[in-house]
């Protein structure tokens, strides 16, 4: 049910008896097999197919609603479901069965002159907090990598997908109770009262040990603004390709392509395209008319409106801007100190990818390009946790601390030290 109240304690009660079950949840998780891990995704992911018309039946209660509050396109397309996305969603929690387990891996290990053995081992976080907006498959997602990882999970997904995240997160109790896991170990908060959110972002009384934030800038702007726990985000996904001097035709065309227009609203869509001078007319004007053909909207600098006239003149805000449709903004560059230039003043570390034929210019740009993902001769729609064989993600990471890119699995565990004594003491 969703529960509604105007009492502000009867939420606050609600979201820590939430807090309660998971930490009770996070003992039995913490001591979980492997196997049991993978039985209860396995059988969760055979719950999300079976249940497929109920998904289906939710996300058409929320796409009427979210129709009717005029959402965006790039919104619109981010919540619908349809029988591949739900097959896909269902593939993805089997998928990270099959990772090794990330929990009780050997990072290091070395030996004192006193003879004390130390290792460093992979432990679970404890209780991951994921806010998130109109996806519901990140329910599935999230919920999949935190029980693969060890971690309780407490969901808070956007008003927006309530019926669809409620349809997917039956499944995967399913999934949970068949392997005899407790039913607090992935939990939905029940409520599309923002203040559940403020409530998570305080802790719930240190029940909550990360937040993760997967939604717009401004809500990723609340939770690092007011959380008191650490928190695990990515601002924008302003993701840039850079057709070089030795660009290739062909791949150029077909990445640049991809990189924007396969899906405008995800994360790794291309935003801005960089063009040499040097090969504006013979690569850039081809690869222009094959997204404006496609139905994309030109952005271009007056040099790159000067080969290719139906652009408009772009705003020194397009250069800064995550647009998340079929728009892209286009700049002639004089080579690759420019563009590394460009990407570094207006990029946002997410994603960014080089077309060349050159190796050495190909390095010097992964090199030097400070993001969480580079690609050489790729497209940035590759920026997936699933394409880099995570099974799914959480997000993508684009700061400096603990994980950066994909977010999977592996990424949601943290360590501790394991010393080995003979009876030793320090002197």
């Amino acid at each position: 049910m969703n529960v509604q109240t105007k009492e502000p304690n009867a939420l606050e009660s609600l979201m820590l008896e939430m807090g309660r079950a998971a930490r009770e949840s996070a003992v039995q998780l913490r001591e979980a097999s492997t196997g049991q891990k993978n039985k209860a995704l396995l059988a969760a992911a055979d719950a999300i197919r079976a249940a497929g018309s109920q998904i289906l039946a939710a996300n058409e209660l929320d796409m009427r609603a979210a129709s009717a509050r005029d959402l965006s396109p790039a919104l619109l397309d981010r919540l619908k479901l349809d029988p591949k996305r739900i097959e896909a969603m269902a593939k993805g929690v089997a998928d990270v069965a099959s990772l090794p387990d990330p929990v009780g891996r050997e990072l290091a290990r070395w030996k004192r002159p006193n003879g004390l053995d130390i290792t460093r081992v992979a432990t679970p976080i404890g209780t991951i907090g994921i806010i998130y907006e109109s996806r519901p498959n990140v329910t599935a997602d999230a919920g999949a990598l935190c029980l693969k990882s060890g971690n309780v999970s407490i969901l808070r997904g956007g008003s927006e997908s309530l019926y669809s995240s409620r349809a997917i997160h039956a499944a995967l109790v399913l999934g949970l109770e068949a392997a005899g896991l407790p039913a607090g170990a992935i939990q939905l908060v029940p409520t599309t009262d923002r203040a559940a959110v403020g409530h998570m972002l305080g802790g719930l009384n240190g029940a909550i040990d990360m937040i993760v934030p997967r939604g717009g800038k401004s809500l990723v702007a609340r939770v690092q603004a007011e959380a008191r726990v650490p928190v695990l985000a990515h601002l924008e996904g302003l993701c840039h390709v850079y057709l070089h001097s030795a660009a290739d035709l062909q791949k150029s065309r077909s990445i640049a392509l991809n990189a924007k227009m396969r899906r405008t609203s995800v994360c790794g869509a291309a935003e801005t395209l960089l063009v040499d001078r040097a090969v504006l007319i013979s690569h850039g004007v081809p690869v222009l008319q094959d997204l404006a053909k496609a139905g994309c909207e030109i952005r271009g600098d007056e040099a790159v409106r000067s080969v290719f006239p139906a652009a408009k003149l772009a705003a020194e805000e397009d250069w800064k801007t995550e647009y998340l449709d079929a728009i892209i903004a286009v700049r002639a560059v004089d080579g690759l100190e420019h563009a590394i230039a460009h990407i570094e003043q207006y990029g946002s570390h997410h994603t960014d990818s080089i077309v060349t034929e050159d190796a050495a210019a190909a390095e010097s740009f992964m090199n030097s390009v400070d993001s969480a993902i580079v690609l050489w001769n790729a497209s940035t729609q590759f920026a997936d946790g699933g394409e880099f064989g995570m099974g799914a993600e959480i997000g993508i990471g684009t700061g400096k601390m603990h994980a950066r890119g994909p977010v999977g699995a592996e990424q949601l565990t943290t360590f501790k030290y394991v010393v080995r004594g003979t009876g030793q003491t320090r002197p």
